[in-house]
């Protein structure tokens, strides 16, 4: 009972306000200092003298439209965030391990959006896991119209790959939101049906979206029918650590063979393995950096 009561979003959002928004602890040397351990770039912040506390850190806006530039070619797909990226086909196994626990293909979309997982059945996924110390504003990977958008209810467990939760139930999963992007269409990015899944965690009850076209202006609640563009800031996670997945669909999308070759690094130490002990390296990518192009232009 008590480990449901600490793992609702209710929970969370008052153990992140104890963590991060208390003036006691959040003096301005403690950021600072934190900022040094964790080799976060000051620099980089849009107004770095506004960070007072660790939450205005975490929530820390970057001028990323000169620090994280977009690919040349219209044919790539970007990270959604700084973080750390797997990759992998629906085609090869059903379930993903993510925050400690398996999520079905089917659970993870929303057990009642038959629609869309008939479209991306057997499609390729990745898996971008931001840890504390990240940039926390997510970016549209592709370019397209929001067809759904809708959140499903769960916990909000630890995404630490070292910690042991138990699931009493499958409904303790973590709160999700998904959503749904048609690429083929005027302007989009031509990668079929994208679906963009933004999973909570630990002190992250809630993922605001907050999508804006031009810098971090005028930022607006995703809703279906707006026009996404590529590499804009669409969310933010509140303090913490959280995960964030794509699905493609089949055949339209290939990934960087520098990213698929680096998961199979063998010298490399990992925390995640794929079948019968096979290790998985994670790599490390920036926000807006390409992780894939387009395959098929519809």
């Amino acid at each position: 009972m008590l480990f449901r009561t600490l793992t609702t979003p209710r929970a969370s959002r008052w153990m992140s306000y104890l963590s991060y928004g208390l003036p006691l602890g959040n003096w301005i040397s403690g950021c600072r200092k934190f900022a040094e351990s964790a080799s976060i770039d000051l620099s980089e912040c849009l107004e770095p003298s506004s960070i007072r506390t660790y939450r205005d850190l975490f929530e820390r806006k970057i001028r990323y439209w000169e620090c994280r530039p977009l690919p040349a070619g219209s044919a790539a797909v970007v990270s959604p965030a700084d973080s750390r990226v797997l990759l992998g086909s629906f085609a090869e196994t059903s379930c993903l391990f993510l925050k400690e626990k398996f999520f079905a293909f089917r659970e993870l979309l929303g057990s009642d959006k038959h629609r869309w997982q008939k479209a991306l059945a057997g499609g390729d996924y990745a898996i971008f896991r931001l840890t504390p110390d990240k940039y926390h504003y997510n970016h549209t990977p592709v370019s397209g119209i929001v067809k759904d958008i809708y959140r499903i209810d769960g916990a909000n467990h630890s995404c630490n790959p070292s910690a042991l939760m138990e699931l009493a139930t499958p409904l303790s999963k973590n709160e999700r939101m998904v959503t749904i992007l048609d690429t083929d269409v005027r302007g989009g990015s031509r990668a079929g049906i994208v679906a963009m899944v933004e999973i909570t965690a630990m002190m992250i009850g809630k993922v605001v979206q907050c999508y804006s076209s031009k810098k971090y202006d005028s930022p607006r609640p995703v809703e279906p029918g707006m026009f996404l563009d590529m590499g804009c800031p669409k969310s933010l996670y509140r303090p913490g650590s959280s995960t964030d997945v794509l699905i493609f669909q089949k055949n339209r999308v290939a990934f960087d063979p520098d990213l698929l070759s680096n998961m199979k690094l063998a010298a490399c130490p990992s925390r995640f393995s794929a079948g019968l002990g096979r290790p998985l390296v994670e790599t490390d990518v920036r926000v807006r950096s390409q992780i894939g192009q387009v395959l098929r232009r519809a």
